[in-house]
């Protein structure tokens, strides 16, 4: 497997994706079972809720057919996942969770 330095230097590998939907519907929850981290700290936990949008980068591989080689081979890419909060009174901070990727999961 490649280091994550050699995906980020090649930016057809880089996928940026934001995971957008209302308060208490799950976001942080599948992005914590997807890196396997805990997302809610302080203030978070406390409330029970998402204030700040977190990043998150995971490293995955794919199969796919490389037209040059005539094979099968394992591409890697680098996605960076953006988990957004989902109540009405931190807006600002899902707009801003939106000007960066390049697609949404809702």
């Amino acid at each position: 497997m490649s280091d994550v330095s050699t995906i980020m230097k090649n930016q057809s590998r880089i996928r940026n994706i934001s995971i957008i939907a209302h308060v208490d519907h799950g976001k942080t929850a599948l992005t914590e079972s997807l890196t396997h981290v805990h997302m809610d700290v302080g203030e978070e936990k406390e409330r029970g809720i998402t204030i700040k949008s977190a990043a998150v980068s995971l490293k995955i591989g794919r199969i796919e057919y490389d037209k040059e080689e005539k094979m099968e081979s394992e591409k890697e890419y680098l996605i960076n996942l953006i988990d957004s909060p989902g109540h009405v009174d931190f807006s600002s901070e899902v707009t801003a969770a939106l000007r960066i990727p390049d697609g949404a999961i809702c």
